[in-house]
């Protein structure tokens, strides 16, 4: 069962695409878990000027997830579910890897 997001809503438009990447990024970087901050922040300051529209819908679909599941995912600690196979997922598991040093 998943638990409830305290996050922005996903589907709130964005006034202009420099403002959802913005959104991105705080989100990113401001998540309350420490450790999810500093993989999720650098990941979101790498790649999101390099998303397009799909992947940035992905992204934001991950950031809704709640922190201990994510950065379980992220280090390995437990097999995500299937709703996370996409491709922003598996870069975002790639630079975790990189992050750590594996």
């Amino acid at each position: 069962m998943r638990a409830p997001s305290f996050y922005m809503p996903r589907f709130m438009p964005a006034p202009d695409p420099a403002a959802r990447l913005k959104m991105i990024r705080y989100r990113a970087w401001h998540r309350g878990f420490r450790e999810a901050d500093l993989i999720l922040g650098p990941f979101a300051d790498r790649y999101v000027e390099t998303l397009d529209g799909a992947q940035l819908d992905e992204l934001e679909v991950i950031l809704e997830e709640p922190d201990q599941y994510l950065y379980a995912w992220i280090v390995g600690q437990e097999v995500p579910p299937s709703r996370m196979e996409g491709s922003v997922f598996s870069l975002l598991i790639k630079f975790g890897e990189e992050r750590r040093g594996l």
